[in-house]
């Protein structure tokens, strides 16, 4: 939603995304910015839904120039405790932003114009922290983050950049996967002095950098953030 909002004070126009229509109405309702915002649901973890939504960007939205891909759940368990549908719960979530870059990429490509991508990815595909074991989530980050790398190289001959921000602790619905709703900031208040800052992260500091990496103003922006509790 920060980034959304950053997006529209620029004068850009945004679509988001949520797991369902009724959290997808909720955060319009937020950004309360007219015909500048639209929003679709899709379950990012259902192969079909992201397929459909894929031929939706191809024929509806080929003005997308900045791509955000910030949809993620954070469950940590202790690797020894992990299931086979914990790993392919983070496995889905890749599997569809891979390719809905890929269709976001091909789009500006044939267009010939200039694009941005930004991976949110995590501090955790950096380091283990004991207090959040987090061996399958770290996985996926620092997958996501490879990736990252790959469409920097491959894509910046068309003039598409690719950037990773990879926040630590940042204050959003995401730990509500784990923390009951009434604990969430007196625990995430207990990681202030794990930063060298002396306080947490917000969701304003990440959008803030987002919207630096995208360079100029997008014409037509793409946010990703459709799995977490609060999606």
């Amino acid at each position: 939603m920060a980034v959304a909002s950053r997006v529209l004070q620029n004068g850009g126009r945004v679509i988001i995304t949520g797991r369902t229509q009724d959290s997808v109405d909720r955060a319009l309702g937020e950004l309360n910015a007219g015909d500048a915002a639209e929003g679709i649901a899709v379950d990012l973890t259902d192969d079909a839904a992201v397929a459909r939504f894929r031929s939706e960007l191809a024929r509806r939205h080929g003005d997308v120039d900045l791509l955000v891909n910030a949809a993620g759940v954070f469950a940590p368990k202790a690797f020894l405790e992990h299931d086979a549908d914990d790993y392919r719960r983070y496995e889905a979530l890749n599997r569809s932003l891979f390719f809905i870059t890929q269709t976001v990429a091909t789009n500006l490509v044939h267009a010939g114009r200039p694009g941005s991508i930004v991976n949110i990815g995590s501090m955790w595909a950096h380091q283990a922290i004991a207090a959040t074991p987090s061996s399958a989530y770290s996985m996926a980050k620092a997958g996501l983050h490879s990736l990252t790398q790959h469409l920097a190289l491959e894509l910046a001959g068309h003039q598409i950049r690719a950037n990773a921000v990879a926040p630590a602790i940042v204050r959003t619905p995401i730990y509500e996967e784990f923390i009951p709703r009434d604990q969430v900031d007196s625990t995430l208040d207990a990681f202030d002095s794990f930063h060298p800052i002396g306080r947490i992260g917000t969701s304003e500091d990440v959008a803030a950098t987002v919207v630096f990496l995208s360079r100029t103003p997008p014409r037509g922006s793409l946010a990703l953030y459709g799995t977490s509790t609060a999606a």
